[in-house]
């Protein structure tokens, strides 16, 4: 798509406020007017300025926090789809805990483990006490089995989400690969940083110890934290 708008900003209205190109409301892939709550004025800022940074030709994957909004938007709210799929995509996101990497732990090498216990530890810890849970981990290669009270408990946490939580902790799984990393992040337990570091544990401890690929390592990292900082930003609201 060619940039078609001279410039983006936001309309404050009765029914809340607007992202607008030009005089054009701002519209999700399913074509719903992207609206947002008074109390989350900074976020339409912010997703105005995603498209003012826009130059000659749209790049979608410069989009991170429209997309988010997006899919809170057309996917999750049941008033946009004949089907409410909210609990599916629960279920998918649980699987995720069932082999969450933060929970099987490697005893070498050294670099590994301790970038373990720097950034997959406090995780784990994080949310143990946060929910009063308790996380199972293992070094050993055989699959661990977590306890039914603690996937119960945790999947009630992730069903008193609302749609643009739910959506933003579903991109924060999808990119990090961790259920608890990305319930760290979006209940404000870890940051940003933290959480792009734990998420790429694996790939660091290589990176030290056989050094780093360019254009490929460099990426994925600077990536997964504008991927990630968009989840954190979609949330703010939260904790303000």
């Amino acid at each position: 798509m060619q940039r078609f708008w001279k410039k983006a900003g936001i309309s404050e209205e009765q029914g809340g406020i607007t992202v607008k190109l030009d005089h054009r409301n701002l519209r999700t892939p399913s074509k719903n007017v992207l609206t947002l709550a008074p109390e989350q004025r900074y976020l339409a800022l912010l997703t105005a300025a995603e498209w003012d940074a826009q130059t000659k030709v749209l790049k979608p994957h410069t989009l991170p926090l429209t997309s988010v909004l997006s899919r809170a938007i057309d996917g999750l709210n049941p008033a946009h789809n004949i089907e409410d799929i909210r609990p599916a995509v629960i279920d998918k996101l649980m699987t995720y805990f069932d082999t969450d990497a933060t929970c099987y732990h490697e005893d070498f090498p050294e670099q590994l483990v301790k970038l373990q216990d720097k950034y997959w530890t406090p995780v784990i810890d994080w949310v143990a006490q946060k929910y009063n849970v308790e996380i199972k981990t293992t070094t050993d290669i055989f699959a661990v089995q977590q306890p039914e009270e603690t996937k119960q408990k945790l999947r009630t946490v992730v069903e008193e989400m609302d749609n643009l939580e739910l959506a933003a902790f579903e991109r924060a799984v999808m990119s990090s690969k961790s259920f608890l990393i990305a319930l760290a992040l979006i209940k404000h337990g870890i940051s940003v940083e933290h959480a792009a570091q734990a998420a790429q544990v694996e790939s660091n401890a290589q990176m030290e110890r056989w050094g780093e690929v360019e254009d490929s390592h460099d990426v994925d990292r600077e990536y997964m934290r504008q991927t990630l900082g968009s989840v954190a930003l979609a949330v703010m609201h939260k904790k303000l």
